[in-house]
Formats: structure tokens, sequence, C-alpha cells
């Protein structure tokens, strides 16, 4: 199992994915993930890893970019991963009220793994982790691993 810091290059789909499972590894129930990097970098396809990582099937994660978010988890249970995405509300001046309204804290709470796409209007905490995926131009990506260096939490 890796340490944190780590960083990974993937030169396909299924070594992000594994690169999200080998993640998964590291998480705790209630961990918030920042997960950051340009459009079409990769970032659903780490989550698809990480999702499989917790026991989730891959072919449930989709990008949440339109519902904002998605659980994923037993019917009928807490969800276990709780995937963001805030790039629709990046230039939204009521930024910090949107994301309250998420109910992000609220899964933490509850033990959900919470992984944020687009999460710079989000308040770094400490535990939580930064993950940022970027392409290189030979179709690679590079993922880079830490902890988030905030001090209190989401």
């Amino acid at each position: 199992m890796k340490s944190v810091p780590f960083e990974a290059v993937a030169r396909s789909v299924e070594e992000t994915r594994e690169v999200g499972r080998e993640l998964s590894l590291l998480l705790v129930p209630g961990t918030l993930v920042r997960l950051s990097g340009p459009l079409g970098a990769g970032k659903t396809e780490l989550v698809r890893g990480l999702a499989e990582g917790l026991g989730i099937h891959p072919d449930e994660v989709a990008s949440p970019t339109f519902a904002l978010v998605h659980e994923h988890g037993p019917e009928g249970r807490p969800a276990l991963l709780v995937h963001a995405d805030l790039y629709r509300l990046l230039d939204d001046e009521r930024l910090e009220p949107a994301i309250e309204g998420l109910g992000l804290d609220e899964a933490r709470e509850e033990g959900a793994v919470v992984v944020v796409e687009w999460p710079e209007g989000l308040p770094a905490g400490r535990g939580d982790f930064e993950v940022k995926v970027t392409p290189e131009e030979n179709g690679a990506r590079r993922i880079e691993v830490r902890r988030a260096p905030g001090e209190s939490g989401a």
C-alpha cells in the first residue's frame, strides 16, 4: 500500500482506475478528497477506481457535472461514496451557501467518503486529501496525492 504523498503516471484508463483503487485503501469513512484537474483529465475514471476499491461497481459512477452530487452505496443505507462536482458553481457569488446545501458535511458525518471535483471554493481541512490529475503530452496522466494543509474540517 502506498503512503501519502505519492505520485503516479497512468498511461491508460485502467492504470488511472488502479491509482483510484490504491487511493481508496488510504481513506477512512468521512474523508474528503479534493480532486482537481482540467476538463477531460481523467478525474471521473480515477473516481471509478476509488469507488471500486470501496466495493461499488465502477459503472455506477458518472460525472456529476449537471446533477452536482451523486451518492453511491447499498440501497436503503447511508452512501459509501458521495461524488460532487462544483464546476457549475465556481462563478456563483453565492458559492458558500450553495455548497452548504449539497449536504457534503452531513455525508461525511454519516461516514461517506466525499470526493469533490473543482473544489476551489471549498475550504481545505486537516486530514483531507488533495489529488491533482494533469494530462501529459503523450496521453498519460500524472496523478499527485497529498494531504491538504488546512487546519479545520470542511
